[in-house]
């Protein structure tokens, strides 16, 4: 299955994100298959920001939790299993990088106008 990139600068730095809640709902009643879709918001100093459609951090710490419990279980010791499973699945988690590049998003951002925003859309087509 291939996706197809769309990327779409806005000249306000909270347009972009509105656009991105709106293909968001549009995804809950499938209308749109998103594989990603990111904001990068440049403000008025000129600093480039990143915001994930997705925390992975987050999400293997919950998952990593579940598994150190699991294993905890098998050893007698579910609060050490879950700590260690949730520390293991954050630093996991924050040292994947799915979808778009990040550096090729900073990298375009930085190159349009101060105080505006830019999103970034991987859609998957069947």
């Amino acid at each position: 299955m291939s996706s197809n990139l769309v990327v779409i600068a806005y000249e306000d730095q909270f347009k972009a994100e509105e656009v991105r809640t709106m293909l968001r709902k549009m995804q809950q009643e499938y209308l749109i298959d998103l594989e990603d879709a990111v904001v990068a918001v440049k403000d008025d100093n000129g600093k480039v920001k990143l915001h994930q459609m997705y925390k992975l951090a987050a999400a293997g710490a919950l998952s990593g939790g579940f598994w150190g419990a699991l294993i905890g279980l098998i050893f007698m010791s579910p609060l050490l299993g879950m700590a260690v499973g949730a520390s293991a699945g954050a630093v996991s988690g924050a040292l994947t990088d799915v979808g778009i590049n990040d550096d090729f998003m900073k990298n375009l951002a930085a190159s349009f106008q101060n105080g505006t925003s830019v999103l970034f859309v991987l859609v998957r087509k069947a």
